[in-house]
């Protein structure tokens, strides 16, 4: 069974204050957007698995780094197994296409998807209510990839809501700079306050108003300490964009341009570039 973990970018990004359990509250409007990895899960046959070995785990495309017992594809399959232990022994293959450490969630998705993925095909009746749940205990974005779909999201982002806005008629750039920004280091960057007006309520507002208004707090330190996001912003606000903004905690920035987009932005630099 293969499934497609798409990305997100955020619409806004307010850090609202620290917490006694040390993370922060936030708000910020999730967007799915169609850049995606490759999932696929196949059960093993006896012969071929053992019960100490439940999952075989290999990944192609982007290079993952790190421990393999970290990835959330694995942690996912391990929180299911624990209450499901019937669940087989599984071969599951990750494709990775969605740049990693640059505010688009793509580990997430995986994450989140693993959890979908392993419901449907081992029919485990999980209701979305309970895969949030589940989702949760990955991370903080996860539970907004079990709804993938515009979300207003609070707490520490697991908090998610609904909401209507339709921005199919854009199309989407994206540009990764190839810097991985530390989270640690860039939350410590940040004096948490409450905005004067709610992302919820810009977000209402058109298109071409969020400019002034949409602001991801991280931004302004990450591009005084990483220049590039602000040549970046400049030079897709200069090629005809109607918004854009770094993403999460960067270091990807994101244009949303008119439907009959003609420029080719590809050209324009020397990254890597998205356009969906």
């Amino acid at each position: 069974m293969v499934l497609f973990p798409n990305c997100k970018i955020n619409l806004g990004l307010h850090i609202n204050e620290k917490r006694i359990d040390g993370y922060h509250n936030i708000e910020t409007v999730f967007y799915p957007v169609d850049l995606k990895d490759v999932l696929e899960v196949v059960t093993l046959n006896k012969s071929n698995s053992t019960e100490s070995l439940p999952i075989d785990f290999s990944s192609s495309g982007i290079s993952i780094p790190g421990d393999t017992a970290n990835n959330l594809c694995i942690k996912a399959f391990q929180l299911l197994k624990k209450d499901f232990p019937n669940i087989p022994p599984i071969q599951m293959h990750l494709h990775k296409i969605i740049p990693m450490g640059a505010g688009l969630g793509g580990g997430s998705s995986d994450g989140a998807f693993t959890l979908k993925l392993l419901n449907e095909k081992y029919q485990l009746n999980l209701s979305q209510k309970q895969l949030i749940v589940y989702a949760a205990e990955l991370g903080s974005d996860c539970p907004f990839f079990i709804i993938n779909q515009p979300c207003y999201a609070t707490g520490r982002g697991e908090i998610v809501t609904p909401i209507s806005l339709d921005l199919s008629a854009y199309k989407f750039v994206l540009v990764h700079p190839s810097i991985h920004i530390n989270t640690k280091w860039a939350f410590e960057q940040l004096t948490p306050s409450n905005p004067t007006v709610s992302i919820k309520k810009i977000i209402d507002q058109p298109i071409k108003t969020w400019k002034e208004q949409l602001i991801n707090d991280f931004e302004a330190p990450i591009k005084k300490q990483y220049p590039i996001i602000q040549e970046i912003k400049n030079t897709l606000y200069q090629n005809g964009a109607i918004y854009a903004s770094m993403t999460g905690s960067g270091s990807t920035v994101f244009g949303i341009f008119p439907s009959n987009l003609t420029s080719d932005l590809k050209s324009k630099f020397n990254l890597p570039i998205h356009l969906v």
